[in-house]
C-alpha cells in the first residue's frame, strides 16, 4: 500500500459521503480548529460552522438529487504526520426547481494532520479561477 493511501483512502470517502449526503462523516473529517476557504461565501470558514453537520445538511437540502463530485489528477506529499494534496474536481447536482444539472470544475488543495494514526483535515481551500478581462466572471466554464 503507498504512503499516502491513507490520505487518498480519507478523500475517496469524503467524495462517496458528498454523494451519499451524509454530513455527518463529512464534518468528522476536520480538526476542530480547520479552517476552509470554500467556493460559497463568506471568505473563511473556521470552527464551529467547519464541523456543523446540520450547516451541511442544509447545503444537500438545496439540491434534488445527489452531489456528485469526481476527484481528478490527485498529488500527495505526505512527511510524517503531515500531508499535502491537490487536485482538480467536478461537481454536479441538479439545484431545487432546476430542470437539470450544473457541472463546476474546481481546484481543491487540503492540508492534513495525522492525529492518534488518524488523518484530519486542517485546511481545505476550493477556488474557480476568474476572467481576468475586467469583467472577473467566475470561469465556471472551465475543463481540464
Amino acid at each position: 500500500m503507498d504512503e499516502d493511501s491513507g490520505v487518498r483512502g480519507l478523500l475517496e470517502r469524503r467524495a462517496a459521503a458528498m454523494r451519499a449526503g451524509d454530513a455527518e462523516s463529512l464534518a468528522a473529517d476536520y480538526l476542530p480548529d480547520a479552517v476552509t476557504f470554500t467556493l460559497a461565501p463568506p471568505l473563511q470558514h473556521t470552527a464551529p460552522e467547519v464541523t456543523d453537520a446540520d450547516a451541511l445538511r442544509s447545503w444537500f437540502a438545496t439540491f434534488d438529487s445527489p452531489v456528485d463530485v469526481v476527484i481528478r489528477d490527485l498529488e500527495v506529499v505526505e512527511e510524517g504526520d503531515v500531508a499535502f494534496c491537490h487536485s482538480l474536481n467536478r461537481m454536479s447536482a441538479v439545484p431545487k426547481g432546476a430542470s437539470e444539472a450544473f457541472e463546476l470544475w474546481y481546484r481543491h488543495t487540503v492540508g492534513l494532520r495525522r492525529v492518534d494514526g488518524v488523518w484530519r483535515i486542517a485546511h481545505e481551500h476550493e477556488s474557480t479561477p476568474f476572467h481576468m478581462d475586467g469583467g472577473f466572471r467566475a470561469a465556471v466554464d472551465l475543463q481540464p
